[in-house]
């Protein structure tokens, strides 16, 4: 009797944790349906070419802000965001030309999985993103990402997160990874998912 009881015991915990990841999980894919990242790819490590890709960043920043002004949901936002390469692709390019650079620019939007990532104000899971990818030059250096909408890439910004997250979006962007396991177990599944896909 005594075996018994502890196999249901085991057994009530186990679809207990199942149950409590796969609510984290659904959360995790809810926040990744929201957001718009910024992905810029430096052409090389050197210093110059890092100092190029964070100049980029910023005009991408800036427009993105005229752009994504807060009043679009995040499906409109990624459908806002196609139509406006060439004029991206361009302030990209005017940056470059004023560095005394010719490089390539190419901007593409499209899925891009990523692994977990923790902010200044906001953490979020692992799992593939509809992202705005710029490749600067033959794109072999560091890169930097964000999220460019809901426009949180400036730490100002995340105050008014809550706005475009609902209250289980906003447990999961505001928990910490390091105290939060389930971020660790989402991503391991997210990146077999990613592997296999």
């Amino acid at each position: 009797m005594k075996i018994r009881n502890r196999i249901i015991a085991a057994v009530v915990i186990v679809f207990s944790l199942f149950l409590n990841v796969a609510g984290f999980a659904a959360d995790c894919a809810d926040v990744r349906r929201d957001v718009l990242r910024l992905h810029v790819v430096g052409a090389s490590d050197s210093d110059y070419d890092q100092n190029l890709k964070l100049k980029v960043r910023d005009t991408l920043l800036e427009k993105g802000g005229t752009i994504f002004d807060g009043t679009v949901t995040a499906d409109e936002a990624k459908t806002i965001i196609t139509p406006r390469i060439p004029e991206l692709k361009a302030a990209a390019e005017e940056v470059l030309l004023e560095n005394g650079c010719d490089y390539k620019i190419d901007i593409t939007v499209g899925e891009e999985y990523f692994a977990t990532r923790c902010y200044e104000n906001f953490t979020m899971p692992a799992g593939v993103y509809t992202a705005v990818r710029v490749n600067i030059g033959t794109a072999e250096g560091k890169n930097w990402w964000c999220v460019m909408f809901p426009p949180l890439c400036l730490p100002a910004a995340f105050a008014d997160a809550d706005a475009f997250f609902d209250d289980d979006e906003m447990k999961v962007i505001t928990a910490s990874p390091e105290y939060e396991p389930r971020f660790k177990i989402v991503e391991i599944f997210e990146s077999i998912k990613n592997r296999f896909s």
